[in-house]
């Protein structure tokens, strides 16, 4: 499924300076330390993006600290090619840096056909380990996902394949994306009792999107020794200036894949002016703004963002740079929130 480059590249060498800046929080109870932004490949790395394009945004990321590349058997589109793109270009270019990387990747989702392609038993987790394995040209993962939840098998088999993994010295550590609350803690106990314990939850985490506060998630994977990791923390574009004056041909919504024109009410895009104002106030883009609220919280080890290109990827590292946000300017942006109809926790 991957792209093959059709540029010779000089040899890639990192830059001596790239942990400079770079600000990393150690994932709950664990001996890992996640760089505060982290760079997800599930849009903008497969197939239908130039292989050139990734390996800019990649090298840019890794000279600006950014050690943990996030993916999925499922990122693309096609599925599975975000891995296979990836492994061309860890080959290429990453493979003497290894032991500097921390590479995710997760099985859940619907990979093939027949009832062992997707969800949860332990046929489906280590089966889709080792195809990721494969098309990312690795040895192990430094950390691996179930991706979703499995109403129809036990939580031992899930919890008990990914300890496998472990053991079998394919992943050092293990991680749950998108658990309900209730599920997670008994995963965790599980995990606990098999001597591998939760090292993260994966999560959308966002100024509009603040189910994990609600559902207490955030405080039940802080109390089980997790960190938490969000995605989506610009709510997949909206909480950029793209949307502020209509819907860019170009954009995600356009495609209406999963941000469907609907989403963008008269109301939400009063919201989204709103927040910008407070954005430039403090002299900061709203993405800024957007990915500070979510590093506010010391339980959030890490955010995930997406980059179509290196300059996307240079203006949300801003945030590093950018002060922590006030108690007066938190509570001015749940009140625009609550001005417009959003009830915050």
């Amino acid at each position: 499924m991957s792209q093959e480059s059709s540029l010779k590249q000089p040899p890639y060498l990192a830059a001596a300076d790239r942990y400079a800046d770079m600000r990393f929080q150690r994932s709950g109870h664990s001996g890992v330390k996640l760089p505060q932004v982290s760079l997800g490949l599930w849009h903008n790395f497969g197939d239908t993006a130039p292989l050139e394009k990734q390996r800019a945004v990649l090298r840019r990321a890794f000279d600006r600290g950014v050690t943990h590349f996030d993916l999925a058997n499922n990122y693309g589109p096609p599925y599975g090619s975000a891995e296979a793109n990836f492994g061309t270009l860890y080959a290429q270019d990453f493979r003497p840096y290894r032991d500097e990387l921390f590479i995710s990747s997760k099985a859940g989702y619907d990979m093939w056909p027949g009832p062992y392609g997707e969800f949860g038993s332990r046929k489906h987790v280590l089966a889709s380990l080792d195809q990721s394995l494969e098309r990312m040209k690795l040895d192990y993962v430094d950390l691996y996902y179930s991706h979703r939840f499995d109403p129809e098998t036990p939580l031992e088999e899930t919890m008990g394949a990914l300890a496998t993994a472990v053991r079998q010295g394919k992943a050092l550590y293990v991680g749950l994306s998108n658990y309900p609350t209730d599920q997670m803690r008994r995963g965790a106990e599980i995990l606990k009792d098999l001597g591998v314990p939760l090292l993260i939850n994966q999560h959308a985490y966002n100024i509009l999107d603040r189910t994990i506060e609600r559902s207490g998630l955030i405080a039940a994977s802080d109390e089980v020794g997790a960190g938490v990791i969000a995605f989506s923390p610009l709510a997949q574009g909206q909480l950029t200036d793209r949307y502020l004056n209509g819907v860019p041909a170009d954009s995600r919504m356009a495609v209406g894949h999963f941000l469907k024109r609907d989403a963008l009410s008269d109301e939400k895009v009063a919201l989204l002016h709103a927040l910008n104002k407070l954005a430039g106030e403090r002299g900061q883009t709203l993405a800024q703004l957007a990915l500070a609220w979510v590093l506010r919280d010391p339980r959030v080890t890490s955010v995930l963002i997406g980059a179509s290109g290196v300059e996307q990827l240079d203006q949300n590292l801003v945030v590093l740079d950018s002060p922590a946000l006030a108690e007066d300017e938190l509570a001015a942006i749940d009140r625009i929130l609550a001005d417009h109809g959003i009830t915050t926790p």
